[in-house]
Formats: C-alpha cells, structure tokens, sequence
C-alpha cells in the first residue's frame, strides 16, 4: 500500500511530514466505524475530508487536530 504525504508547517515552525489517509484508516486512527465517518461527512460535522476523484481522503494531522479539538471542547460531550 502506497502512502501519500505532504509537507506541513507546524505550529512551532519546523517542517513535519503529513501523510494522506483513507476513510478506512482514519476510522482506525479515531476507533469509530466508517460508518460513522460518512454520517458525519454527510451531515457536515467530524474531521475535515475531501475527494480525491471518488475516494474521500482524510490528512492525518487534521484528524489528530480534530480529536485534541474535541477533547477540549466542553460542548463536545454533550
């Protein structure tokens, strides 16, 4: 399997390299079903994602930015 990745600017400042994930790997990364990725995706809520021809794609770092998001965000648990 072939991986993509990209190079980002972190907050601090130094280059981190990102990698491009399937909706399938980003259900792995977050524990949910894939399911629930396209529910979400369908009702515009969760991590950002995107199409790339007919597959949605997820950047690794934008699901970890989600999550850190989520579990600061007091409205989140309700």
């Amino acid at each position: 399997m072939s991986h993509q990745f990209r190079t980002a600017l972190a907050s601090d400042g130094p280059l981190v390299d990102d990698e491009l994930l399937t909706i399938t790997e980003a259900a792995a990364i977050l524990r949910t079903p894939v399911a629930t990725l396209r529910y979400w995706r369908h009702i515009g809520t969760g991590p950002h994602s995107f199409r790339i021809g007919r597959s949605v794609r997820y950047w690794r770092s934008e699901l970890i930015a989600w999550l850190e998001q989520q579990s600061s965000d007091p409205q989140a648990a309700h």
